[in-house]
């Protein structure tokens, strides 16, 4: 099993973290996009975009698919099948709907987890079920040092 253990290190750091929409401040409070912008500057430096505003809904409405395509601006889009430590889930939580939620794999195989920010429960570890499982639109990977 392969992977980033480093990005899973920092993930966990970030466990206990209360949930706060649009914030990405470890300890403070973060949503789900804020818990990957917190580990990105914890090991690669810098957020290589900034991040505008945005609704809890996302881009649902528009139907566009903002967070899978900034996702494939700065990470490496690879099968959802091929499981690695540190992979960025990108889960879509309902058929027909945007992809809008992500993770951090911590474990992998049949007893996967990942690191995660939902709304009343802050940032914690899940196992990664049958249920979320279906829910996997992509799977990503961090870059080895940011460009």
């Amino acid at each position: 099993m392969s992977g980033r253990d480093d990005i899973v290190r920092a993930a966990r750091g970030w466990i206990g973290t209360p949930y706060r929409h649009q914030a990405a401040m470890r300890g403070a409070g973060c949503d789900c996009l804020g818990l990957l912008r917190g580990v990105w500057r914890e090991v690669l430096g810098a957020e290589p975009e900034p991040v505008p505003a945005y609704s809890m809904d996302w881009a649902e409405p528009q139907g566009d698919e903002r967070l899978w395509q900034a996702a494939r601006r700065h990470l490496l889009e690879v099968a959802p099948s091929d499981e690695a430590l540190g992979d960025v889930i990108l889960f879509r939580m309902r058929a027909g709907a945007v992809a809008k939620h992500l993770g951090l794999a911590a474990r992998v195989g049949p007893d996967a987890t990942f690191i995660h920010s939902y709304a009343g429960h802050g940032v914690v570890e899940s196992p990664l079920s049958t249920p979320w499982r279906r829910r996997i639109a992509a799977r990503f990977r961090f870059p080895k040092e940011a460009s």
